[in-house]
């Protein structure tokens, strides 16, 4: 369906065209309309069309390394999505689906090629909207990072190993301490106050008996829970780790589009000269 040039207007991108390249461009574009839950595309199809929202909700996804879904970008009425895949013309890396009733411009690569060339300050507005992506990383980033190593590992831990934790805090607390000591002194007052009627007398063989059983329980339980923090650090690294390397993998994308862009925008540039100069 063609675009009324009034539609193109809305559009921040195309907002300061004139009426004859609006027009130019609206007999270019196609307006394209999506029920709820239809796909717009998905990973891997191929990516001549970008898309700029009008109307509508959509929601840009993609999966992890985990296989779960990740929200990417919802974009607002105005703003681009599958455009990186439009510029390079490779295969999407995202899904797009409309969540209700959704209007959207359909926009190729020639279609920028002829803005460019006729509005080179557009470009701008390019870099704006790849700017916002770049942010919509940086969040996605720090959303991820948020994972909490302790709620995973508690996940997938058992009883035996909860019960090993809780003695660990027990035990390395005051509250143990003290209770250790006035536990240990009232029993060596009571003997020693019973004299020859003391069922442990001096010098607390039975005492001494019951504190060795509960230093060679309490020992390997400890170790338990030490082993327990050991898988928890090693998992925060590797969490550390993962985010760093989404991290650099989106820096470095964002960076060869934005090379890509400053390519198109110099080489519009060098023919808008030449035009000049004839």
């Amino acid at each position: 369906m063609s675009c009324n040039p009034a539609v193109l207007r809305s559009v921040p991108l195309f907002a300061l065209l004139d009426d004859d390249e609006t027009a130019v461009l609206a007999a270019q574009v196609e307006l394209k309309k999506f029920v709820a839950r239809e796909r717009i595309y998905k990973q891997g199809d191929a990516g001549g069309q970008a898309y700029v929202m009008l109307s509508g909700k959509v929601r840009v996804t993609t999966l992890d390394e985990d296989h779960q879904e990740v929200i990417v970008d919802e974009p607002a009425p105005g703003e681009f999505f599958g455009f990186a895949s439009m510029l390079e013309q490779s295969p999407h890396f995202t899904n797009a689906i409309a969540l209700e009733e959704t209007s959207c411009l359909e926009v190729s690569r020639d279609d920028i090629t002829v803005l460019l060339q006729r509005k080179p300050h557009a470009g701008m507005d390019l870099l704006t909207a790849q700017g916002r992506q770049f942010h919509a990383a940086h969040e996605l980033v720090r959303t991820r990072a948020t994972r909490n190593p302790n709620e995973l590992i508690e996940t997938e831990s058992t009883f035996a190993e909860r019960i090993a934790d809780q003695v660990a805090r027990f035990g390395g607390s005051w509250t143990f301490i003290i209770s250790f000591g006035v536990v240990t002194i009232i029993y060596a007052s009571i003997n020693i106050a019973l004299g020859g009627n003391a069922w442990d007398p001096y010098p607390f063989i039975l005492l001494n008996l019951f504190l060795s059983m509960l230093a060679a329980i309490q020992a390997p339980v400890i170790m338990m829970s030490q082993n327990r923090q050991d898988t928890k650090d090693r998992l925060r690294g590797q969490l550390d780790f993962d985010v760093n390397r989404r991290a650099a993998s989106d820096i470095q994308g964002l960076a060869r589009k934005l090379n890509l862009l400053d390519e198109k925008i110099d080489d519009v540039s060098d023919l808008l000269r030449g035009r000049g100069a004839r």
